[in-house]
């Protein structure tokens, strides 16, 4: 893919402080080459539906739960950043610790800033919050913007573009698995990511494509039935 660099690649337009915005567009073009790595189902534009989601559901938490602050720029950073130094692409030896930290500070962000965007971006992994969700309920006390950026990158492992990156990582990581491997994914885990969501409209959004996945799930099930017994 060819490198692109801010001025060139089209910036999402978010409500971002004036000050921040020549920061965004650099990570913004930093991550359209960072993902060109990855197979189409951690890509740049998962990146977008992502920073899609996450601005439509903080457009509607900050009107349902006006008490609560968001920081827009650490919250549309922490997405555009959450999959860079992802263990599931990490090149051998390379280090991840505190990546999304550099690349901030390399691009001029404070320091202040960067920390909070990689504390967000580290704790937004399903995985993680299943192994210590103690740790994800302490980060979501101080920076509220987590349940967004989870909410988001959850709602987009579900529903139609949900089956479609389930199928693709299966092909790019498990080429010598059937397909009923990716299928096997949605019991493992994407059937449990609608009960997971921190926002009121992250569970709306999310029930709609759950529904999604168990019509799916069933059609599969329906057509995959053999006609005669294997022995």
């Amino acid at each position: 893919m060819e490198n692109k660099t801010s001025d060139r690649l089209p910036v999402p337009q978010l409500p971002l402080r004036e000050s921040d915005k020549p920061l965004f567009a650099s990570i913004n073009a930093f991550v359209y080459n960072y993902m060109s790595k990855y197979d189409n189902s951690h890509d740049y534009n998962h990146i977008l539906r992502v920073l899609s989601n996450a601005h439509y559901i903080q457009t509607y938490e900050r009107v349902s739960n006006p008490s609560v602050e968001y920081d827009t720029t650490a919250l549309y950073l922490a997405v555009l950043l959450h999959d860079v130094g992802d263990h599931k692409y990490a090149q051998p030896g390379e280090d991840i610790e505190n990546q999304i930290r550099d690349t901030l500070l390399a691009h001029g962000a404070n320091p202040q800033l960067a920390d909070k965007v990689q504390t967000i971006a580290k704790h937004v992994s399903y995985t993680h919050e299943v192994r210590d969700p103690d740790a994800v309920n302490e980060v979501l006390k101080v920076h509220p913007e987590l349940g967004i950026v989870q909410d988001a990158d959850r709602i987009d492992a579900i529903g139609a573009v949900g089956i479609g990156r389930c199928f693709s990582f299966g092909a790019a990581k498990m080429p010598d698995q059937p397909m009923e491997r990716a299928v096997s994914h949605f019991e493992e885990k994407l059937f449990k990511l609608a009960g997971m969501m921190k926002t009121g409209k992250g569970r709306e959004m999310a029930r709609e494509r759950h529904a999604v996945l168990e019509g799916f799930a069933r059609q599969w099930k329906e057509e995959t039935r053999l006609a005669f017994k294997m022995e």
